[in-house]
């Protein structure tokens, strides 16, 4: 059975982009624009891993987190933080929360993220 990937990004072309690149790896990818539908995901569908932006729309990627984690499917699910952000605050912010890891989106490619994923799945 193929592992579930929930990515929680809000702009489109990136996220389609992500989608694409981890279903062709074999992973079922399920997608959210905003932190709010992303805890909902989150919550109810229950991936394995979540990938996870920090700016968007309704609820940032950072209070999603913290939701996520006071939630019991989410408390031990690996998130991996993508952002433009490169702030050591949030970085410490996001480790007090129990992320999994953080890439900032300009020191990656795109091709690089299934074995990212299947690194951090085990």
């Amino acid at each position: 059975m193929a592992k579930k990937i929930l990515v929680v990004e809000d702009v489109s072309f990136l996220q389609n982009a992500i989608k694409m690149v981890l279903e062709d790896a074999g992973y079922d990818v399920l997608t959210a624009s905003d932190g709010l539908a992303g805890l909902n995901a989150a919550t109810t569908k229950k991936p394995d891993l979540i990938l996870l932006d920090i700016m968007m729309p309704k609820m940032d990627g950072m209070t999603m987190l913290k939701k996520l984690r006071q939630h019991p499917a989410g408390k031990r699910v690996p998130v991996i933080i993508l952002t433009n952000l490169s702030s050591e605050e949030k970085l410490i912010e996001a480790n007090k929360e129990g992320v999994t890891d953080y890439f900032i989106k300009s020191d990656w490619e795109i091709e690089e993220l299934p074995d990212l994923v299947a690194n951090k799945l085990g």
